[in-house]
């Protein structure tokens, strides 16, 4: 669904945006008029006043502009999009074409998600990384020239090997002896 084209997009989003409530006739001046003033090659000025006419209701002259894009081509559909996205975020958000791409794009976030992507590993993994880093930190301290390991210290880094697997557990015990030495 992320390789279609804006035209095919707004075929499959014209029946929402005809039916939205929340597009009413003041964003819908808006969007003809960013067509216009901003991108004058997508809506000449005569086309903007056709769309613009108070006399339509404001569905049909909707209606009549998607279609009036879509013939244009794949940059006006593309622009339409980027003014709708400008002047009525939240219906742009609830598109059929974007809630499909939202799904199906694996590096886009969707709100929902975005609260609990720190909270996925659970605090089992928080307390690991939080223990790492305090032995570490406990290390450094101790390994510092200037500062004279009591014996207490290092017989709680010495048990503490104990439960750590080979390799961690040889550079603790190396680190005592090289304490213990000087």
């Amino acid at each position: 669904m992320a390789d279609h084209t804006y035209s095919e997009r707004l075929l499959q989003d014209v029946p929402h945006l005809k039916n939205n409530r929340n597009l009413t006739e003041r964003i819908v001046d808006k969007i003809i008029l960013q067509l216009n003033r901003v991108y004058p090659q997508v809506l000449s000025n005569k086309e903007a006043e056709k769309f613009r006419n108070l006399k339509t209701p404001v569905r049909a002259r909707l209606a009549d502009l998607l279609k009036h894009l879509q013939r244009k081509g794949e940059r006006e559909c593309q622009e339409f999009y980027r003014a709708l996205r400008n002047n009525a975020d939240t219906v742009y958000s609830t598109l059929p074409s974007r809630r499909h791409r939202n799904s199906s794009d694996p590096l886009e976030i969707s709100p929902d998600l975005e609260k609990m992507i720190l909270n996925d590993r659970g605090p089992v993994f928080f307390l690991a990384c939080f223990s790492v880093a305090a032995g570490l930190a406990l290390i450094m301290y101790y390994n510092h020239p200037e500062v004279k390991s009591p014996d207490s210290a290092k017989k709680v880094l010495g048990f503490s090997a104990v439960g750590f697997g080979r390799q961690i557990r040889n550079i603790l015990i190396s680190f005592l002896e090289e304490t213990s030495n000087l």
